[in-house]
């Protein structure tokens, strides 16, 4: 059952099924449940033999690959709205409002960058070239790189440049990437979607949290600041209707887009189990809930293997 005991596991079954090809989609903050899925594999006795991000998923699973999750964990869970605001290196570019530079020079401090190729565990993301409209893999070269361009959310992150390359995004193509994987017949397949239907949804425990102190923000930044409410929205604002600036349109707009493709993929690549996070469970860059998010994650990959391996 979901709880903190230890699960009764089918000894037959985990012998047959004990590698795991783990794919994590994209999803902003929602990626953060990512975390609380691995953590629940590994308790259960699952190796995690190979790993396919996208966005928010390359983060995590590039940070499970090089082995320091738990070093990421602790640093993003100690990050509140306001620390999160500022790691967003603001630009007035027209092709995006945040640089995407501060945050992952702040976390290479905490997990120094490494090449992928040279991890103990098999790693793959993707990205969208945007000049060919091609899909690009990256399976070897700086794991900071191949994130950075995994994650550049358009309208919201400028793309990113390598090898005089553009990237944006790899959600806009394939936002759950199980085509990534090597081999997923000979293991069992384990796709976590963070942007599944709202009737996933799962009502987050209230919990009291000691606010860091307001900061006094130049005009600019509050300009920024407003335009960032479709991606921190208010508690108070998230289930009432309200109307959408030009650039809330066209992020809302690419979320739809990517919910729906998500679930035609699902339908193209049959898994053994999929976890569902709703798209609804937090905002694009509510990355300050993350101990919230893991929990969500840890709950959701608890029922999804109960009912795997009591075969429900």
């Amino acid at each position: 059952m979901c709880s903190g005991a230890e699960s009764k596991l089918y000894p037959k079954y985990m012998a047959k099924n004990k590698t795991v090809s783990l794919v994590l989609s994209s999803g902003g903050a929602r990626g953060l449940a990512h975390v609380g899925v691995i953590e629940e594999l590994e308790r259960r006795g699952y190796a995690i033999g190979e790993i396919a991000g996208c966005s928010a998923g390359a983060l995590v699973g590039g940070m499970y690959a090089a082995g320091k999750l738990p070093e990421f964990k602790d640093w993003i869970c100690n990050l509140d709205r306001v620390d999160v605001f500022s790691l967003m290196d603001f630009t007035f570019s027209s092709r995006g409002f945040i640089k995407g530079e501060k945050v992952y020079q702040a976390l290479k401090k905490v997990v120094p960058d490494q090449n992928i190729e040279n991890l103990p565990i098999r790693f793959s993301c993707n990205a969208v070239d945007v000049n060919s409209g091609k899909e690009h893999v990256f399976s070897q070269g700086s794991l900071y790189k191949a994130i950075r361009a995994s994650g550049s959310i358009p309208s919201v992150f400028l793309p990113a440049q390598i090898d005089k390359r553009n990237f944006i995004d790899g959600g806009v193509l394939n936002p759950v990437p199980i085509s990534l994987i090597s081999d997923p017949h000979s293991t069992l397949v384990v796709v976590v979607n963070t942007n599944s239907l709202a009737e996933h949804f799962l009502p987050p425990p209230r919990k009291k949290s000691i606010q860091k102190q307001s900061m006094n923000l130049p005009g600019w930044l509050m300009d920024y600041q407003n335009k960032m409410k479709a991606y921190f929205p208010e508690e108070e604002n998230k289930v009432q209707q309200k109307r959408y600036s030009a650039l809330e349109l066209v992020t809302r707009s690419f979320d739809l887009l990517q919910d729906r493709y998500c679930q035609l993929l699902l339908e193209n690549y049959p898994v053994e189990v999929e976890i569902k996070v709703s798209s609804n469970q937090a905002g694009t860059l509510e990355f300050h809930r993350a101990a919230e998010l893991i929990e969500v994650g840890r709950i959701k990959a608890c029922e999804a293997l109960d009912r795997l391996e009591h075969g429900n």
